[in-house]
């Protein structure tokens, strides 16, 4: 993915460091895949290997910025696709979200957010909050590799901030509900996909692999096979694997939100 040399967005609000502690008795890199664990009733001894070596503090830090930056650059490419899209649509405004980085817990307008909850947006403030460990989990725990495959996760979150300014954000519903809406999250982060190969140069030879990596990697499916040992299809709240590659092909190949529903 080509993200050096475009911009940054302003839209970013870095929260790491202010003082709301991490999760007591868990490293960075275990706290996502030790929490999903702990929320499908399983301990999370079971899966993550005794004395695992997690990274150095200056290792992280190193890390977390080029992460940062990397969400940055993705971020301002969201803006400038969604603008354009919502522009072409009847001359609308494109209400841009902030995103929000922080570490361990953050306070949000929808209450107290935690890395375990992975990346999450908050309606009431507009914001897509990230913990970056996150991206480090998607690769060492759930095997997603590449920039664009945490460029899918940040578009994923801002496809939640589409649906909510076009009056299609749910709240409720049961699990069909909230499997349906998350889909369709994954079908605008594709539609984003699209923009950005063809309008501007973002997308390189790859990364559609890598994105789709990603979606396969955190389907519900395959996580709670990983983490409980079996599938509980009724249980699912994002959709399986398979459901999360073809909703975002869909809006890759399309490019049209009429095609994910909007």
């Amino acid at each position: 993915m080509k993200w050096r040399g475009y911009r940054q967005s302003g839209n970013v609000t870095d929260k790491r460091g202010m003082g709301m502690g991490g999760i007591a008795g868990g490293g960075l890199g275990a706290v996502v895949i030790a929490i999903v664990a702990m929320l499908f009733g399983v301990n999370p001894g079971d899966i993550l290997p005794p004395g695992e070596q997690q990274p150095q503090q200056g290792q992280i830090a190193t890390a977390n910025d080029t992460l940062a930056q990397i969400a940055g650059a993705v971020l301002a490419s969201t803006e400038d696709v969604w603008t354009a899209i919502f522009q072409q649509s009847g001359g609308q405004d494109y209400p841009e979200p902030e995103l929000v980085l922080f570490e361990g817990m953050v306070q949000s307008a929808c209450g107290t957010g935690q890395s375990a909850m992975g990346p999450f947006y908050c309606s009431r403030d507009q914001a897509v909050y990230i913990d970056l460990s996150f991206f480090h989990d998607l690769h060492t725990r759930f095997g997603a590799n590449g920039d664009f495959a945490q460029a899918y996760v940040v578009a994923h979150e801002v496809g939640h901030h589409v649906q909510n300014v076009t009056g299609n954000l749910s709240h409720g519903g049961g699990n069909a509900a909230s499997v349906e809406q998350e889909l369709q999250a994954d079908c605008l982060a594709g539609i984003w996909g699209f923009h950005a190969r063809e309008q501007q140069g973002f997308v390189e030879p790859g990364d559609l692999e890598e994105a789709l990596g990603a979606a396969s990697a955190i389907g519900d499916d395959r996580i709670q096979q990983q983490t409980q040992g079996r599938v509980v299809p009724e249980s699912f709240t994002h959709g399986s694997s398979a459901q999360r590659i073809q909703a975002f092909r869909r809006g890759y190949q399309s490019g049209n939100p009429a095609d994910c529903g909007l």
